[in-house]
């Protein structure tokens, strides 16, 4: 059964992610956690001195990571941008819809297209890393590019041996600039069902277009890399971050081997009730049906089988498994997994105002200290938000309520960002601390506070703030959250500690 094109109600999403979601609120948050201001510091040390190979951070190479989200930044960088490396990521994020949504279009349906991006953009993991300055989203988006490019390739369709599969090479040396050998891996299990069937097709993704656009994307700066860096640059990021990230415990990442699964139903939110609709079917029915669900399953098998997890590694999961959820809609609506969903936009703005104070010292803690204001307007708000969605999902074609329902939880998530993100800065940030102390950091050091809190200082005071152990000072920066402390004078006549 066809329905009428939703154009009203995508468009209306449209804008609402657009201006809403992923670019108004991006200056609101100062940088946080550890991985953010390192790399916005590596990005801003290769603009203000013009080497783009090696990436340097605080003086010393540092190789945990390829050089794209350093290029991104730096070039953010330059051109003046406050958050530089948040903006080329949420820019990406918003390209890579666009060009889902046309990919989707042309092999399915208008309406399996608008389903499933409107599921992906408004997927919680998929906003959270589009506003986060780190590698997983620009990985996600590069190496998701080249594979909706050959998404007709397991069919057999002669269209992708030209320049999509030029695309497909180049894409995927662009995913390789961002994690290194983890975006060909993921690559070869997309394509494992295709193989398995006609093994000899293998040699159309190895001729030489599709290998000379990959090489010529990724290899000059792994070779410029080397001969700058030598052997260094290959046992810290080949060997260490590769295959002893993979199972060496050092690296102190270590999980279980079900840790992604409740991560994968976090990200999924507030669609995670839609994968209950998913059948065998569903998986195994087609060539690129198969083809996106060994590209959604490989990276959940994959890092589930290693030592060290982090929950950005399963972010390319995300647009495959968008893709899958809409074709399963398209073929069979299930309203009550749909009106599930919306109803979980009810806690969203319960979460925009604990999430502060949970991220600081724990949900219980945030819970004792929410006001019952605050609690009374969140709860209205919910009230309202998941009566919208429930609406959209229940009243509405089948066809557009999916799409009416992923503008609401656009909504939701606008307002959940607007709301917590300047008290989440102030709390788990360093910003506001920085400038609020910043003549006194000039004349302190750093000493026991969290890593988190140490890059930030280093970042926003251009690494002007050392450690105490490399130089001692009575003015000390300590404590969760961080602040000044002056330490005590010697007593019997001392004169200080020792330069």
């Amino acid at each position: 059964m066809s329905h009428p094109r939703p154009a009203a109600a995508t468009a209306a999403c449209a804008l609402a992610l657009l201006l809403g979601l992923y670019l108004l609120p991006i200056g609101q948050r100062g940088l946080v956690g550890p991985d953010e201001p390192r790399y916005a510091s590596i990005a801003r040390q290769m603009a203000d001195s013009g080497d783009w190979v090696t990436p340097v951070l605080w003086g010393e190479p540092w190789f945990e990571k390829p050089a794209m989200l350093y290029w991104l930044g730096g070039l953010g960088h330059a051109a003046g941008l406050e958050a530089f490396t948040r903006v080329p990521v949420a820019l990406l994020c918003l390209c890579f819809l666009a060009f889902f949504y046309l990919r989707a279009r042309k092999s399915f349906d208008c309406e399996t297209a608008a389903v499933a991006t409107g599921i992906l953009a408004t997927a919680g993991g998929w906003v959270a890393f589009a506003d986060a300055g780190v590698f997983d989203a620009p990985l996600t988006v590069f190496l998701s590019s080249a594979l909706l490019c050959i998404l007709d390739w397991p069919r057999g369709e002669r269209a992708t041996r030209g320049g999509a599969m030029a695309g497909f090479g180049a894409l995927l040396g662009l995913a390789a600039l961002c994690k290194g050998l983890v975006a060909p891996v993921i690559a070869a299990a997309a394509v494992l069902p295709a193989l398995a069937a006609r093994p000899r097709r293998i040699a159309e993704l190895l001729v030489p277009l599709p290998l000379a656009a990959f090489c010529l994307a990724c290899l000059p700066w792994y070779a410029a890399c080397y001969l700058e860096n030598g052997t260094r640059f290959v046992s810290e990021f080949i060997i260490r971050h590769h295959f002893e990230r993979f199972a060496d415990s050092s690296l102190q990442h270590v999980q279980p081997w079900w840790f992604y699964l409740p991560v994968l139903a976090a990200f999924l939110l507030p669609w995670t009730p839609l994968l209950a609709a998913l059948r065998w079917d569903s998986l195994a029915g087609g060539p690129r049906r198969r083809f996106l669900a060994c590209w959604a399953l490989g990276p959940l098998i994959f890092f589930s089988a290693s030592v060290n997890k982090l929950p950005g590694y399963i972010l390319p999961i995300l647009p495959p498994l968008a893709l899958l959820l809409a074709l399963r809609w398209r073929r069979a609506p299930t309203r009550p997994l749909l009106a599930a969903s919306a109803a979980a936009l009810l806690l969203l703005p319960l979460a925009a105002a604990l999430l502060p104070d949970a991220l600081a010292d724990g949900i219980l803690r945030a819970w004792d200290r929410l006001e019952p204001g605050a609690l009374a307007g969140s709860v209205t708000a919910g009230l309202l938000l998941g009566a919208a969605g429930i609406w959209s999902a229940t009243r509405l074609p089948a066809g557009r309520a999916p799409v009416a329902t992923a503008a609401v939880a656009a909504i939701a998530l606008s307002t959940l960002k607007f709301q917590a993100f300047p008290a989440i800065s102030a709390q788990s940030g360093t910003r506001e601390f920085v400038e609020a102390e910043r003549g006194h950091l000039l004349a302190a050091c750093i000493g026991d506070v969290r890593r988190h809190a140490a890059y930030g200082i280093r970042f926003y005071t251009r690494n002007q703030v050392p450690d105490c152990e490399r130089r001692p000072s009575p003015v000390r920066v300590e404590g969760d959250p961080p602040e000044i402390r002056q330490s005590m004078p010697p007593t019997g006549g001392g004169s200080g500690p020792e330069p």
